[in-house]
């Protein structure tokens, strides 16, 4: 899967309601798997200029097969895939991994293909139209990971994380977020 993800080994388990089990975890963790707002937003109100972003994975590949029926996708399509590393001076803050078709990059005239190190979210959010449509939860076990990303993150624990999936001009994106263990304001 090298070629897929830099991310993932195998693609995380999704549920769709997870508040059961939510329920026992912090306050301060439910509070990042449930914000409807801008990640990027609140991530630079904590931490400032220190804010940052490391792309891991930008490439034209088929989408995991779970994504793309998400995304209502032909799962041999290839669509542009984008895995980065939110952090704070260097300390590993969220894993993420963006699922951009085609036709949501032209109606988003290209803004979203070459975002390099910028935030996803500080082009999507300035969309007046962006619409939440639907988000699942996932407690990710540490063997997806793969070895690339334990090797220059160190993910020894499972991680609890979402994935969203927004629409810009009625046309979808799919954002999966997974929230590393950090202290936050």
């Amino acid at each position: 899967m090298p070629d897929k993800s830099f991310l993932f080994s195998r693609p995380p388990i999704w549920k769709s309601h997870e508040q059961s089990s939510q329920r026992q975890l912090p306050a301060e963790l439910q509070s990042w798997l449930n914000e409807t707002g801008s990640l990027t937003k609140r991530l630079r109100g904590i931490y400032g200029k220190q804010f940052g972003v490391k792309v891991l994975f930008h490439r034209w590949k088929p989408a995991f097969i779970d994504e793309c029926r998400l995304l209502k996708l032909q799962p041999a399509r290839y669509q542009l895939i984008r895995e980065v590393l939110l952090h704070a001076n260097g300390l590993p803050l969220v894993l993420a991994r963006t699922v951009l078709p085609e036709p949501t990059i032209e109606i988003a005239h290209r803004n979203l293909s070459h975002l390099g190190s910028r935030p996803l979210g500080e082009v999507i959010f300035a969309y007046p139209d962006l619409e939440l449509r639907h988000r699942q939860f996932s407690c990710a076990e540490t063997a997806i990971w793969s070895p690339r990303l334990q090797a220059s993150v160190g993910v020894d624990q499972s991680i609890w994380g979402r994935r969203t999936v927004y629409a810009i001009h009625n046309q979808p994106l799919l954002v999966a977020e997974f929230f590393l263990p950090f202290k936050s304001a």
